[in-house]
C-alpha cells in the first residue's frame, strides 16, 4: 500500500464522518438553505419581481415563499425567465451574474430540447457532492489502493458549443471540462477520447485503450456501461471484464432504474462488485446511496437546493402529469411521510425557483431524508385507471425476467386503443430465444396484478389485452440514434405517450390509435 493511498483513505474516512455529523438535522439545514438562496438572489430580476426581500423579513419564510412564488414547469419558466439569459446573455435574471453554461436536456417525456442553466455556484456544489460520494466509498472493505486506481467516467462529449457569451452541451460534458486538474490522473478516458462527437467512435477508442488502464471503479448510465463492457470483452476474447480489470470493484450508476439491467450486467463480471446508486440531473446533484446495504439514497441537504414535496395525487396533477395549479399542496422536508409518492419542486443556486423537476420519489426514512425514485410525473401509465408507476413497471419486468430467465436488455410500454378497448403493448429486448412473447406477457401481467390492485381490477373490466413484441436491442439504440439521443445521458423511456409513441411505432413500422 502506497503512502498516497493511505493518506487519501484516511482523509476520505474523516470527511465521511464529518459529513455524517453535519447532516444530523436535515430539516434545519433545508431551512437555512432556503434563506441562503433567497438572500443571494434577492437583487436579481426574479427576486425583485417576487419580493424576496419581503419574504426574508416574514415570520414564516417558507409560507411567505409559497404565497409569493408560483410553482411552474420548465417551459413556462424558460419562456418567462431563462430565455433572457439564454438568448441574450442577460445577467442577474434568476441568479447573480451571467450564466456560463446551459445543459441540453430533453428528458424522456417531451421531445423538445431544454436549456438548463448551470452556474459556477452549481458546478462548485456538484463537485462537493461528488467528493462526498467518493469519501463514502472509503466505508467499503476495499484496500486503500482502490482510491488511487482509475475511475472510468462514461459521459457525453466534452466538445461544447459556443453561443454568444456562454457554452452549451450535455451536463456530463460540462462537468468533465470542469474537473480539478489534480484529479485528471485518476480519471479515464481523457479528452482525446471524450472530445470525439460520435458515441460509436468513443466506445471503440475506449475499447482500444482499456488494456492500459487499471480500473477500480466506474461511473455511468447502466446502458452505456453495459455496451462498453460488452465491446471490450468481444474485442479481446475475454470471458468477463475482470480478466482485464481484476481490481474493478465499484459501479456508480444513475439516470435509470438499475434492476432491469442487473442480471445481464452481472454476466459481464467475473466476481461481485459494489453498486452505488446516484441521483443527478441537469438541474443539480440531489442524492446518492450512502449505505451499501440499503438501496435508498440520502438527499443532499447542502447542495444549493431547497426541496419541496407535492403529493402526486389527482388533486395536484391532471391526467397528463401537469400541475393543476401554480400553488399546489406542498410540504417541506419535516412534514413528509413514508411511502407517499411526491413530485419534487426545486429552488436552486442555478436560478430555478419552485421548479417542477418531473421526478417522483418516496421516502423510506424521513428522519434521515432517505428516498427512492418511483418514476416521472409524465411517465406513468394510466389509460383506464390502472395507475402504474415506473416503479411498478420495473418491478414487474424484473420479476418476469427472473422467472423466465429472459435476459431483458431494454423495454418500454404504451397504452393504446384497439378495436374499441384498451390494451397495453410492450416492446422488449429479450436475449433468450426460448422465451415466447406470450409467456413474457403472461408473466409481466401476473406480476403487475400482484404489485398494483388498481391494475388487477382494470384487467377484469377495462384493460382487455396485454401484448408483448420482442425487438432486438439494436432497434432501441437505432431509435435513440435517429432522435439524436446517442449520448451518455440517453435512456429509453419506460412509457410511450403522445408524439414519442407515434415516433417509436412509426420507426418500428406500426400504427396505433394513440
Amino acid at each position: 500500500m502506497s503512502l498516497l493511498s493511505a493518506i487519501i483513505q484516511k482523509s476520505a474516512r474523516l470527511s465521511a464522518r464529518r459529513t455524517e455529523r453535519s447532516l444530523s438535522f436535515p430539516a434545519e439545514l433545508q431551512h437555512r438553505q432556503l434563506i441562503a438562496l433567497l438572500q443571494k438572489a434577492k437583487t436579481t430580476a426574479f427576486g425583485r419581481y417576487h419580493g424576496f426581500h419581503e419574504i426574508l423579513q416574514s415570520e414564516d419564510v417558507f409560507r411567505a415563499f409559497l404565497r409569493q412564488v408560483p410553482a411552474t414547469d420548465y417551459h413556462a419558466f424558460y419562456d418567462r425567465w431563462w430565455s433572457q439569459a439564454h438568448l441574450s446573455d442577460t445577467p442577474d435574471v434568476c441568479w447573480p451574474g451571467q450564466v456560463p453554461y446551459f445543459a441540453l436536456s430533453s428528458g424522456t417525456s417531451q421531445a423538445s430540447t431544454k436549456y438548463i442553466p448551470v452556474t459556477d455556484d452549481m458546478l462548485h456544489i456538484m463537485k462537493r457532492g461528488a467528493r462526498r460520494m467518493f469519501a463514502d466509498m472509503s466505508r467499503l472493505d476495499l484496500p486503500a489502493s482502490h482510491l488511487t486506481r482509475k475511475m472510468l467516467m462514461i459521459g457525453s462529449c466534452t466538445q461544447l458549443r459556443r453561443e454568444r457569451q456562454h457554452w452549451s452541451g450535455d451536463l456530463s460534458g460540462i462537468i468533465g471540462l470542469n474537473r480539478p486538474r489534480w484529479m485528471e490522473r485518476y480519471y479515464s478516458p481523457g479528452r482525446d477520447i471524450t472530445d470525439l462527437p460520435e458515441w460509436s467512435q468513443r466506445i471503440e477508442r475506449i475499447a482500444e485503450a482499456a488494456p492500459t488502464w487499471d480500473v477500480g471503479s466506474a461511473v455511468s448510465n447502466p446502458m452505456w456501461m453495459q455496451l462498453i463492457l460488452e465491446r471490450i470483452i468481444e474485442k479481446y476474447g475475454l470471458r468477463n471484464i475482470h480478466e482485464l480489470w481484476p481490481n474493478f470493484s465499484v459501479m456508480v450508476h444513475g439516470g435509470v432504474f438499475f434492476e432491469p439491467y442487473r442480471p445481464t450486467f452481472q454476466q459481464l463480471l467475473g466476481k461481485p462488485v459494489h453498486y452505488m446508486d446516484s441521483y443527478m440531473a441537469s438541474e443539480g446533484f440531489f442524492a446518492y446511496q450512502k449505505d451499501f446495504a440499503n438501496p435508498s439514497m440520502r438527499l443532499l441537504m447542502q447542495a444549493g437546493i431547497f426541496y419541496e414535496f407535492v403529493p402526486f395525487t389527482e388533486k395536484n396533477f391532471d391526467d397528463n402529469g401537469d400541475l393543476r395549479s401554480e400553488y399546489p399542496e406542498s410540504v417541506p422536508l419535516e412534514q413528509v411521510r413514508e411511502g407517499v409518492n411526491y413530485a419534487l419542486l426545486l429552488s436552486t443556486c442555478a436560478g430555478a425557483w419552485r421548479y417542477l423537476l418531473g421526478d417522483t420519489v418516496q421516502f423510506t426514512d424521513p428522519t434521515f431524508a432517505n428516498i427512492r425514485l418511483t418514476g416521472r410525473t409524465k411517465q406513468f401509465l394510466s389509460v383506464c385507471g390502472e395507475h402504474l408507476s415506473i416503479d411498478n413497471l420495473n418491478d414487474a419486468v424484473h420479476q418476469a425476467d427472473m422467472e423466465l430467465h429472459a435476459g431483458v436488455r431494454e423495454f418500454t410500454v404504451a397504452g393504446v386503443r384497439e378495436n374499441g378497448h384498451w390494451e397495453h403493448h410492450w416492446y422488449v429486448a429479450c436475449e433468450n430465444p426460448l422465451v415466447s412473447e406470450t409467456a413474457f406477457a403472461q408473466a409481466v401481467d401476473a406480476a403487475l396484478c400482484r404489485l398494483n390492485e388498481d391494475y388487477a381490477v382494470e384487467r377484469i373490466y377495462a384493460l382487455k389485452t396485454v401484448r408483448v413484441q420482442f425487438l432486438p436491442n439494436s432497434r432501441f439504440l437505432d431509435w435513440l440514434a435517429q432522435r439524436g439521443k446517442m449520448n451518455g445521458q440517453a435512456k429509453v423511456p419506460r412509457v410511450l405517450k403522445g408524439k414519442i409513441l407515434a415516433d417509436f411505432t412509426a420507426f418500428i413500422g406500426e400504427k396505433h390509435t394513440v
